[in-house]
């Protein structure tokens, strides 16, 4: 057995799962350069919510944010989160746009894409997979993990397969909601091991707390690559601490040969921002514990803080119990999608209108409509033909990958911004997936540019002394 590799997060996930993504380039800046002299196996460090939350509330060019980390880690690998046909918007979009993003990932820094399906349908990563075989960027394709009577260890060694013949460079094996249990861990990666002849990482969530034993039976059944967090934004709602792992592994076969006094460094950075974060109220103590009910109802911590907002603006918080109840029934209609970004919101909206109309289905939600009709993909099990009629209507499902039915939109969504608010190529591809966010993010930096009054301002170039 080789050492086990690590991926850390703490620039990317830990924080998305932590503080809503809120980390700004500032607070990064100064352990840049640490990270980077620590011998990651990767750095994740982009996509997922990042972008959205650069432009709608941190004023910041996620593209920019991009080079500049690039900059300061020259030695690290740079990975980013992908979803699909989805790239980081919330919708389907041509094939055009989806390869042209991919392309300028790789060229702004990216090396490593982590793409994702959140039905597993793997139509709808077969563009992106291309795409990113053609920048020549590491392909990391992922199974997107949930427990149901079909999300069998089978299930998962089948789409495996396929993703290593589409050209997958490795596989993820990517729990949302810190759902699997230590012996399926090491179990599903030891089928994988035999099957597929790339390299398996693991990615959990400290949720429902077994994501340290999950991650320490993996790598006994063969694990490539882990995923974990600097110990100051770990646990909780994020991820396995990085140095308690890389401590438990010391002197053993899977010994990662990272240094315990080198990731000191960027700890110490950590604790200065989990105190800020803490005073400002961005990080709730709250998502730092253990939340067990995640294994009851499947119900990753994101999705539970939204059903819980949905609930107090009807003023029926008190229906809370019912609707974790009712999210099981909802998602087996539904044909079983995995629990992620968009099906978990999706189905949980769909669950708290049953509760709050106290008959099922009386009132359908669009995108659950969507989801039924098969605009998102492929469920994992086909839905009932009576009960997709009941919720369609007299509408036809769509059978066919869903982006075939797009035509191509670079040239519009490029034509559809003013001119005068173009500064790079890339903006295009901001505008796409973030509409008016982005529109309203190029004209504050427009004004910052030049004043209101359109005359020059000489900015001060931002790139940080460490």
């Amino acid at each position: 057995m080789s050492q086990v590799k690590i991926t850390e997060t703490v620039l990317r996930d830990a924080h998305q799962s932590l503080i809503a993504t809120r980390m700004t380039l500032d607070d990064m800046l100064p352990m840049l350069k640490a990270i980077d002299d620590v011998g990651f196996y990767s750095a994740e460090v982009w996509g997922g919510a990042t972008f959205d939350a650069c432009l709608r509330f941190l004023d910041e060019d996620p593209w920019e944010r991009l080079r500049i980390i690039r900059k300061h880690m020259p030695n690290t690998k740079l990975q980013m989160l992908f979803r699909g046909q989805n790239m980081l918007g919330y919708r389907h979009y041509a094939d055009d746009v989806v390869e042209y993003f991919v392309q300028k990932s790789v060229s702004n820094g990216i090396d490593i894409l982590r793409i994702f399906d959140a039905l597993n349908d793997i139509r709808n990563l077969e563009t992106a997979i291309k795409a990113t075989k053609k920048e020549g960027a590491h392909l990391q394709a992922v199974l997107s993990y949930t427990t149901s009577p079909v999300h069998d260890i089978k299930y998962f060694v089948n789409y495996a397969k396929q993703l290593e013949n589409t050209g997958a460079d490795s596989i993820c094996v990517k729990d949302m909601a810190g759902l699997i249990t230590p012996y399926v861990a090491y179990e599903l990666v030891k089928e994988l091991k035999k099957t597929v002849k790339i390299p398996i990482q693991l990615h959990t969530h400290y949720t429902s707390g077994l994501a340290s034993m999950a991650e320490l039976k993996a790598i006994e059944a063969g694990v490539d690559i882990i995923d974990t967090a600097m110990s100051p934004l770990a646990l909780g709602t994020s991820h396995p601490a990085t140095e308690s792992m890389v401590a438990a592994l010391q002197g053993t076969e899977y010994d990662t040969g990272l240094d315990l006094k080198k990731l000191n460094i960027v700890r110490e950075h950590c604790v200065k921002l989990r105190e800020k974060y803490l005073e400002s109220g961005l990080l709730n103590p709250k998502l730092l514990g253990v939340d067990a009910n995640t294994l009851l109802y499947q119900v990753p911590g994101g999705m539970l803080s939204n059903l819980v907002s949905q609930l107090k603006q009807a003023g029926k918080e008190d229906k809370l119990d019912e609707v974790l109840r009712e999210v099981p029934n909802v998602r087996k209609d539904a044909g079983y999608p995995p629990l992620v970004t968009p099906s978990s919101q999706i189905v949980g909206t769909q669950a708290v209108f049953n509760v709050i109309m106290g008959e099922r289905y009386k009132m359908v939600t669009k995108e659950f409509k969507g989801l039924v009709k098969g605009e998102y993909g492929k469920t994992p099990v086909k839905i009932d033909p009576e009960f997709q009629k009941r919720i369609l209507g007299g509408e036809k499902p769509i059978t066919c990958r869903p982006a075939d039915q797009l035509k191509p939109e670079l040239g519009k969504l490029r034509s559809e911004i003013p001119p005068e608010l173009i500064e790079q190529e890339e903006d295009v591809l901001s505008y796409a997936q973030f509409g008016q966010v982005a529109i309203k993010f190029f004209e504050n930096r427009r004004n910052k540019k030049y004043g209101v009054d359109g005359e020059h301002v000489d900015m001060e170039n931002k790139v940080h002394p460490l």
